[in-house]
């Protein structure tokens, strides 16, 4: 494994080069030099670039001779490119260093396999592998880079059938050495699995957040976390988005065309509410939905658990909700998970915690005595 910068299992070595430093790009840079692995960066955005290496996520790619190197000697070119130009920078980059596994970390894999397949020669395509770190914010840029943003996140892995065993390996390694969690797709079944699980959920939070452009504040008003949860991603960058559907078009062509269907019967049923049958269909589609909801996995990956909630009202002002963190931890209560909204019209936080079932009565109790308001 010398010869691809390993020095032992879980340990990848420089010089690594990353062409594209948004918020993935940087945040991968930023998360190898905190392994001490040397990293240096290539944008065609000077001012990404400039803010990428400011924040510490490498060196400028020109400073690569300085430290006594040549292209010969890098070992890993990470593409962090935008989607429509990946395959033909991923074609660049395995010209450019020879002896370099690259890898892209685009989210449609499928389509920029078969263009840099028609780019590449078959020792090329060897050393090339696509993957997709199932990671990021709504905020996008190198500002936004967290070194930790791939801590227990899914990584794919999509090797093409030339894709030789060394250059999985490294792929490997680079996501374990970022503290990602491992998975091995074919390109197809990655691009069919990320339209439903990724690429629908944007679609459908920006087809209700467009719902909001011409509501009046006093319905607004009335927003609370369903609202906000379902609509979070809508935020996201519009000109990402663009490239990546258009990538994934047919499987995501196919997914839509179910949810016309269950609109359309949606709709069809509330035509008629009160006809024989209309109150079962209703009551079958949200059956539906509890069924599907709870086979997403849960925390740590695992079988999804049922949790309990409770809802403890703080005081908005500062302290408040470290001190209500801080007693749950003394009470001895493990915290599965976590919300926070504001009670409107009050000056008042509403913390939503969820619990193992066995421990609910016991921490609304304690809580209640330390003096805490509870809403069960």
């Amino acid at each position: 494994m010398s010869a691809f910068g390993m020095h032992g299992p879980g340990q990848l070595t420089g010089p690594v080069v990353i062409i594209g430093t948004g918020l993935l790009g940087a945040s991968i840079g930023l998360g190898l030099r905190g392994r001490n692995v040397e990293v240096f960066l290539s944008d065609p955005s000077p001012t990404n670039q400039a803010v990428a290496v400011d924040i510490g996520a490498g060196l400028p790619l020109a400073e690569l001779t300085a430290k006594g190197y040549d292209d010969g000697a890098v070992r890993l070119v990470v593409v962090a490119s935008p989607p429509d130009v990946t395959a033909v920078v991923v074609a660049e980059a395995l010209r450019r260093y020879p002896h370099a596994v690259v890898t892209d970390i685009a989210s449609v894999k499928s389509g920029i396999l078969a263009s840099v397949t028609e780019q590449a020669s078959a020792e090329e395509l060897s050393r090339y592998i696509g993957t997709h770190p199932m990671a990021g914010r709504e905020k996008s840029g190198p500002v936004a880079a967290r070194g930790e943003l791939f801590t227990s996140m899914p990584w794919v892995l999509c090797a093409g059938p030339e894709t030789s065993p060394e250059a999985r390996e490294m792929a490997r390694t680079l996501a374990l050495d970022l503290a990602a969690t491992v998975y091995e797709f074919t390109p197809e079944e990655h691009d069919e699995a990320v339209a439903l699980v990724s690429h629908l959920p944007q679609v459908m939070s920006s087809l209700l957040a467009s719902r909001l452009q011409e509501v009046g504040e006093h319905s607004l008003s009335l927003a609370g976390n369903g609202l906000r949860d379902t609509t979070r991603i809508a935020a996201s960058d519009p000109k990402l988005w663009v490239q990546i559907l258009g990538a994934n078009a047919g499987p995501m062509v196919e997914i839509l065309h179910g949810v016309r269907e269950d609109l359309n019967r949606l709709i069809n049923t509330l035509e008629a509410p009160e006809a024989p049958g209309a109150r079962l269909d209703l009551a079958q589609l949200m059956s539906e939905g509890n069924a599907g909801q709870a086979r997403i996995p849960g925390k740590h990956g695992g079988q999804a658990r049922s949790y309990s909630w409770l809802t403890v009202l703080v005081d908005d002002r500062p302290g408040q909700i470290a001190q209500l963190l801080t007693e749950i931890g003394e009470i001895g209560v493990n915290l599965e998970d976590m919300r926070l909204d504001h009670s409107s019209g009050q000056n008042v936080g509403m913390v939503e915690i969820s619990v193992l079932p066995s421990k609910h009565d016991a921490l609304v109790e304690e809580l209640s005595k330390r003096g805490w308001k509870v809403l069960q």
